[in-house]
């Protein structure tokens, strides 16, 4: 009975709650763009209007929702060990710093590469079902495919956990880097718009926003190209293999259809980072407030 005032007392315990809430607003806010961002991965042609229309008229507008039971069922889980493992490691990166004082931005970048290491072996498997539902073709939508559960336990009887873990190695090589200068460009952005907020001054809805937005655009732009080799070789099943592995799909890739390959789609997933990691931050930052002050927040007027 005592576990969650004792959990939310302390300080790892605020940042793991405040995480999911992050998590969260993340998903909800950003979810259609997501499913854009795939389907012009795996696609060879056609503009993202065109995927876009073509998607809504076929499929209806819901289609742009399929697949997210997955991440929005673990997002908050998965998310809250990210935020709390990044501030456990932020600090343990840099020892000179006192526990009252934030971590330097050497800690932050640090931090932020060992929590992408550790949070990909949880995103790996739901983001491996995320793209298989995304992917599906209503018409062609079968009963066993239709959620979740029964795509993941098909994986499993058809591949086993090498199957589950379809991609596990080039999601480590994208989440590593990205994650690294995520952390970095948020605490740097948030110090910039609003000077002192990083020793305890409160700054407003906008800055959380438009630095967690920033955030999220700096990350994506760095691991892109990973990013749609990953979609490729995740949304391979055994009956349709193409790739062989990392190389031989990045090569088969840009020999088929040039390096633009491996920048197609960066508008929409831009456009959806801006969104989804300013509503992410500003959930955290928000969560974090109310917690640390027993529920009486004040939010500053936004500029």
């Amino acid at each position: 009975m005592d576990f969650w005032p004792e959990f939310l007392a302390s300080s790892s315990g605020r940042e793991f709650v405040a995480g999911g809430f992050g998590g969260t607003a993340g998903i909800i806010s950003g979810y259609p763009l997501d499913t854009l961002r795939i389907r012009l991965q795996n696609s060879k042609n056609g503009s993202a209007f065109n995927i876009l229309r073509h998607t809504v008229a076929s499929e209806g507008l819901a289609s742009l929702y399929r697949g997210m039971a997955a991440p929005l069922a673990s997002v908050s889980f998965q998310n809250a060990i990210v935020f709390q493992t990044y501030a456990v490691l932020s600090r343990a990166f840099d020892s000179s710093v006192s526990a009252k004082d934030p971590p330097s931005y050497k800690g932050v970048a640090l931090g932020g590469i060992g929590t992408g290491a550790i949070q990909s072996l949880f995103l790996s498997p739901v983001e491996l079902i995320k793209i298989r539902l995304q992917l599906q073709d209503k018409g062609k939508l079968t009963q066993p495919e239709k959620g979740p559960v029964t795509v993941a336990k098909n994986i499993w009887k058809k591949e086993g956990l090498r199957g589950i873990y379809r991609g596990l190695g080039i999601t480590v090589m994208r989440d590593v880097p990205a994650h690294g200068l995520y952390f970095w460009t948020y605490e740097y952005m948030r110090e910039l718009l609003h000077p002192g907020c990083r020793n305890g001054a409160q700054e407003n809805l906008n800055t959380m926003l438009i630095a967690g937005g920033s955030a999220g655009v700096a990350s994506w732009v760095c691991c892109y190209p990973f990013d749609v080799v990953k979609t490729r070789l995740q949304a391979q099943t055994p009956s349709s293999l193409r790739y062989k592995g990392v190389v031989d799909c990045f090569r088969k890739s840009v020999s088929a259809e040039g390096y633009s390959v491996l920048w197609r789609g960066l508008g929409t997933a831009v456009a959806r980072a801006f969104v989804v990691n300013g509503a992410i931050f500003a959930a955290y930052e928000i969560t974090l407030r109310f917690l640390f002050n027993n529920g009486n927040i004040q939010m500053q007027e936004t500029i």
